[in-house]
């Protein structure tokens, strides 16, 4: 929005003659609405939102003052709307090239919860600064800020301040101190990414911004300010939802309620009408949700990972799955035990800020390449490291070395290197490549176009992610993920009928070949542990020092996405919180993406395959032949020789050293191929992986690669050139100088 544009706005508000309807008032109670998964079997009824109406003279001065500094500094002065800070939000927005910062009052976002619909255009812009005029033409400043402190949300489940200082420090708000009260004020702007149970560090710093503008407007001393500021957090531990029984696909549940509140007008033009609908208006809602398939995501986590919650050595997973076809999310895996004791149990981590994704990211970069006219037949350098002169710096990347490869030989061994030199080709480039992850189905978190991207170094959602493979899966054709097929009233009414959206993103040409190749990943590459009876496709992906591991991956009738990560920062040595490396002793293995995501995708997917049939990634008829011949895998259990002229059983190159590898190799009919990489806690020179596997039938002559560990460094030597800022968590980023983000297979 620009500065003109913005006092446009004002003006026209300004002389309008529009009068508020009274204060929202809520209703009576009436009936629970229930919420079904897609064979209409009940999930939940639904319970009353967490909200504590409270006066204004139960809420303390001093937490007044810290929402009106953080949030509407003039409340008190202006008559609705405030135009010296319309315009330096629309000046700061047009200098950032995006909408960065907002310029509402506090009567204006009350306008915007309660009063309006959820559309974002001119005409609603000065619909909500009209409103906001006009109400404060007939109520007091007191009653729009006690309407205001009642309504809205903090994040936990917390809607109103009363409910928040119970949620977060366990006592009522006319308690609360002053470093409570400005952290909670600091929730507003971003309850999810300041969150103080996940996010401590960055909720301690939006409540000292809190405390630093209080002073600045003189409502505390400075004094004042630094005691506040030192001061630690001092949470209360959640403690379990009042009245409410435990039921299936919990965060799927909170994913359709916060749907159904703040995406969509299907149960009103107002916030108020939409809660009261949802919670009062006894409507059955049929979702896309399939409990069978559900169940089946959460074993196989369960399996995989074990004690999850009492081990601290058990990470974290988040699961979706979504139907290519129609976009239809039929498991929603948020973390575990949403109705349990820990801090983020109530966090959905199949959604939210997202985490790095590594190598999953490359096949994103692929479809760039292959969009923009290279060839799948043509040879990139793949070296085991390298350098790359850019702007700002020396950009050096570690990583998969085959020497060269093509686009299939450098994914299936998930090459660094190569994909480094794919995205810097003038034909793709980070800006083509970042604009194709949002357009095959990132759209919940911030894409950076910088060369670092290919190695996936930033964040996606695990929905998101799921959403792009589903991409692939459906020839190309991108369906936005959809939670809900029907609404109902008690009266037979149907409120609300899912519409099919499609957007064509990729060629069919281009989705052929990513299948073909990503089938190739799976089948003898670094995702074979995913292999299941039948065609499938996926990649793997680890981020730096190992603290997120992926496989997303699909057959045509489903893409599935699977994260594993520590969800939790823990203090480092010097008291740093850090995400956690999934590396001994932090866990029990080194985990990559080809281990634990792999094994739960496997594990899962071979539940989903026994009830559908088999079907060819590629359309037979269409595919000319793969560039690599395979043959495929055998049951890994028989050990008898090949007989099949021409081919040869690929030796099990377990617990062999190098050397020794080579020579088994070679003596089996095949080239050796060594790719090095480094693990955090693992044995040097320990072989971690093959391809193709053990025991299966390959072509004489062809190569076998193994992926040995190689001692740590003594010192850093991949570093990322000043002009690139790569997230390296939710909320946060890897200054200028650190170590590059080293995507591992």
């Amino acid at each position: 929005m620009t500065v003109i544009t913005a006092l446009a706005i004002v003006a026209a508000a300004c002389g309008s003659n529009a009068r508020p309807a009274d204060p929202v008032r809520l209703p009576v109670n009436s009936e629970p609405s229930a919420i079904y998964d897609a064979k209409g079997r009940l999930i939940t009824v639904l319970r009353r939102e967490n909200r504590i109406p409270v006066s204004l003279s139960a809420v303390p001065r001093l937490a007044q003052d810290a929402v009106v500094a953080i949030e509407d500094s003039r409340f008190w002065t202006h008559h609705g709307i405030d135009p010296r800070a319309v315009a330096r939000a629309a000046s700061r927005n047009a200098a950032a090239g995006e909408v960065s910062e907002g310029g509402s009052t506090i009567t204006q976002q009350y306008v915007k919860n309660a009063l309006l619909t959820s559309e974002r255009s001119l005409s609603r812009k000065v619909e909500e600064a009209t409103l906001a005029i006009a109400i404060e033409r007939t109520y007091s400043k007191q009653l729009i800020l006690e309407q205001y402190l009642n309504t809205i949300y903090f994040g936990a489940g917390a809607y109103g301040i009363e409910a928040a200082s119970r949620v977060y420090f366990g006592i009522p708000a006319k308690q609360l101190n002053l470093p409570q009260a400005a952290l909670i004020a600091g929730l507003i702007r971003a309850p999810v990414s300041y969150n103080p149970r996940t996010k401590p560090d960055l909720a301690i710093a939006r409540r000292n911004t809190v405390l630093k503008r209080m002073a600045e407007l003189r409502n505390i001393t400075n004094a004042e300010r630094d005691f506040a500021s030192l001061t630690p957090l001092q949470l209360v531990a959640l403690t379990p939802l009042p009245e409410q029984s435990p039921y299936p696909a919990a965060h799927f549940v909170d994913a359709v309620k916060e749907w159904l509140l703040r995406g969509t007008d299907a149960l009103g033009e107002t916030q108020a009408e939409r809660f009261d609908a949802l919670y009062r208006g006894g409507l059955r809602i049929n979702t896309t949700i399939d409990l069978d398939l559900q169940a089946a995501a959460e074993k196989s986590i369960r399996d995989t990972l074990g004690a999850q919650g009492v081990d601290r050595r058990s990470p974290d997973a988040a699961l979706v799955s979504i139907e290519p076809r129609t976009g239809f999310v039929r498991a929603m895996v948020g973390g575990f035990n949403y109705f349990g004791s820990h801090d983020y149990r109530q966090t959905n981590l199949a959604r939210g800020t997202g985490r790095q994704t590594g190598s999953s990211f490359k096949p994103i970069v692929l479809a760039t390449a292959l969009t923009n006219g290279i060839s799948t037949t043509r040879r990139f350098p793949a070296p085991s490291a390298t350098t790359f002169r850019i702007p700002g710096g020396i950009w050096k990347v570690k990583g998969g070395g085959i020497g060269s490869g093509t686009l299939e030989e450098c994914t299936v061994v998930s090459s660094n290197t190569c994909y480094a030199k794919l995205i810097l080709d003038k034909d793709v480039g980070p800006e083509r490549a970042v604009e194709m992850g949002r357009r095959l189905g990132v759209t919940h978190t911030k894409l950076t176009a910088n060369p670092a991207a290919v190695l996936g170094t930033n964040n996606a959602t695990v929905e998101d992610m799921a959403a792009v493979y589903a991409t692939f899966a459906n020839s190309g054709i991108n369906v936005p993920p959809s939670y809900v097929t029907s609404i109902t009233a008690g009266n037979g009414d149907v409120l609300y009928s899912h519409s099919h959206a499609q957007t064509k993103v990729l060629e069919p040409e281009v989705s052929r070949k990513v299948s073909q190749i990503l089938e190739q990943v799976v089948v003898r590459g670094t995702g074979k542990d995913a292999a299941i009876d039948r065609p499938a496709g996926g990649k793997t992906g680890s981020a730096q020092r190992n603290t997120d591991a992926w496989f997303c991956g699909y057959v045509p009738q489903l893409a599935t996405a699977v994260w594993v990560g520590f969800a939790q920062p823990r203090p480092d040595r010097n008291g740093r919180r850090q995400l956690v490396s999934m590396s001994p002793p932090n866990t029990r293995i080194t985990v990559f993406g080809g281990k634990y995501p792999a094994k739960i995708w496997h594990d899962y997917m071979t539940i989903v395959a026994a009830t559908t049939p088999p079907l060819p990634l590629v359309d037979p008829a269409d595919a000319p032949p793969p560039t690599t011949t395979t043959v495929p895998r055998s049951n890994p259990a028989v050990t008898q020789p090949v007989s099949v002229p021409g081919f040869a059983t690929v030796p099990d190159l377990t617990g062999l050293s190098p050397a020794t590898a080579r020579s088994r190799i070679r003596a089996a009919g095949f080239e050796p191929l060594e790719i090095t990489t480094q693990a955090i806690g693992a044995v040097p020179n320990q072989i971690v992986g093959q391809g193709p596997a053990a025991n299966s039938a390959a072509r004489t002559g062809g190569i076998v690669w193994f992926e040995v560990i190689e001692p740590p460094p003594t010192t850093t030597t991949t570093s990322i050139p000043p002009v690139l800022t790569v997230p390296s968590a939710p909320g946060g980023s890897i200054p200028a100088g650190a170590a590059t983000p080293t995507s591992r297979p």
